[in-house]
């Protein structure tokens, strides 16, 4: 397994509102790669979620993490990055309800075909 600089560094920001994740190029710490659950696609169940009573504090789930990660995996792919490496501590401080919700973004970056060095570890945890 090669170290972290020569990966790409996968890098998730949560909120109640929105899951974000980017990818840093290792050389320039740059964002090469980004998907949100803020684009056009969820902006339909965004709204519904918005207006449901009783109101959640939660406006994302699994299937839209899954979903985040697909369109990130995609344009990895269109640039040609195969392989991206999740900072372990910063993931394992996250609460528990959050490390679960996120744990299909990994998983669908991965069906996608782009190796994601350390979330094997977090299935552990």
């Amino acid at each position: 397994m090669s170290t972290s600089q020569s990966h790409h560094l996968l890098r998730l920001v949560l909120s109640c509102r929105k899951i974000t994740a980017q990818v840093t190029s290792p050389s320039t710490d740059s964002i090469v790669a980004m998907a949100s659950s803020s684009e056009q696609e969820f902006v339909a169940q965004y709204r519904t979620m918005l207006n449901r009573f009783p109101r959640s504090h939660s406006f994302w789930d699994a299937r839209i993490a899954s979903r985040v990660g697909e369109k990130l995996a995609f344009r990895l792919k269109e640039i040609g990055v195969s392989d991206v490496e999740i900072d372990l501590h910063e993931e394992l401080s996250r609460p528990v309800h959050y490390r679960r919700m996120v744990m299909p973004l990994f998983d669908s970056v991965k069906r996608t075909g782009v190796c994601v060095s350390g979330a094997e570890k977090l299935d552990s945890q």
